[in-house]
């Protein structure tokens, strides 16, 4: 990977890995910190997209499309890993286990995208909250970053608002609702009552799967 790897980039809170439009021969792999990716629209509006978090392969997309089809900037400081598109021929020939992880990787990405969508359109706005802190945390979990069950989350209600569809008031009511369950404070998230914040979100409790890195 050292090999295949073309630069490491480091990223100040609120920096920007790309833009929107933008063109580029790169991707990334989330090493340090956590980011996010935006949709912003005409009428000046943005939608949270996907978070970033470390493990995370960001940029594909955009490597591959004529242009980004998203913004990604750092909520934290950042550290990721540069892969240049002209080595990928050589991963796929020479490292099929590597190839198989970024695979992986981009598939995982897609399925959660898929039940995104399902989130928005059928769930309600404390299912939906239930849902997304949940996977939020398992997901940092499953990488070992919520030592003591608790996990570091730098962003905004505002973030988490725009990720979800909801209002910024609607949000803070809504996470006041889930505080038997879940707490949310000065960027630790934990969870208190994981049998019961999942049953709420119609969310399964099984331990997902082991997540290969890049």
């Amino acid at each position: 990977m050292m090999q295949f790897r073309d630069a490491e980039v480091t990223l100040a809170p609120g920096a920007a890995l790309y833009h929107e439009g933008d063109e580029t021969d790169y991707f990334f792999t989330a090493r340090e910190g956590q980011g996010a990716r935006f949709k912003h629209l005409p009428n000046g509006e943005r939608q949270l997209v996907n978070f970033i978090f470390p493990g995370d392969m960001v940029g594909f997309q955009a490597m591959l499309a004529d242009g980004a089809a998203t913004s990604a900037l750092a909520a934290s400081p950042m550290v990721l890993c540069r892969f240049h598109k002209r080595k990928l021929p050589d991963l796929f020939r020479n490292n099929p286990s590597r190839a198989y992880a970024l695979t992986w990787i981009a598939a995982v990405e897609e399925h959660f995208l898929n039940e995104m969508i399902a989130t928005l359109g059928q769930r309600s706005a404390q299912q939906r909250m239930a849902w997304a802190l949940l996977k939020i945390h398992r997901r940092l979990a499953a990488v070992g970053l919520a030592p003591n069950g608790r996990a570091q989350f730098p962003f905004t209600q505002r973030d988490l608002a725009d990720a979800l569809g909801l209002s910024l008031v609607h949000t803070n009511k809504t996470l006041a609702r889930l505080r038997p369950w879940v707490s949310w404070e000065n960027g630790l998230l934990q969870i208190l009552d994981a049998k019961a914040l999942s049953a709420l979100a119609m969310a399964d409790t099984l331990t997902p799967p082991q997540r290969p890195l890049l």
